[in-house]
């Protein structure tokens, strides 16, 4: 497993924009496709944005597309998801997920390799 920590959450006006971190303990980094998901009071987590090993491929929910962007930068070990135009809706804890498998599989969320502790992120009206 890969050991994840998440940076970057806080409190924002509805509006404003937000940019996650997420930097991998290892190497192996480069080999892994990375997400975020997010996990609102009382819903369960689900997928937010997804990129492959490489960066040349990404997947977004459609309710944060347009919205949001995931970038990784595999020389320094880390992912990043930047958030715009955030919403209140979009409150929730954030988790960044590292797993070896196509980032068609990831985006399902189902028996993620490694999973960071999360990050708060919460939208005011």
């Amino acid at each position: 497993q890969v050991q994840l920590v998440e940076s970057g959450g806080g409190l924002v006006q509805a509006g404003g924009s937000l940019r996650l971190s997420c930097v991998a303990s290892e190497s192996t980094f480069s080999l892994n496709t990375m997400g975020w998901f997010r996990q609102a009071p009382g819903k369960e987590r689900e997928f937010v944005a997804g990129i492959s090993a490489n960066g040349g491929r990404t997947y977004y929910a459609d309710s944060v597309k347009d919205r949001f962007t995931i970038s990784r930068d595999n020389a320094k070990n880390t992912a990043y998801l930047q958030m715009n135009s955030l919403k209140p809706e979009d409150t929730a804890v954030y988790y960044c997920a590292a797993d070896p498998r196509r980032l068609s599989v990831v985006v399902g969320g189902a028996s993620i390799n490694s999973w960071g502790k999360g990050t708060l992120v919460t939208v005011s009206q």
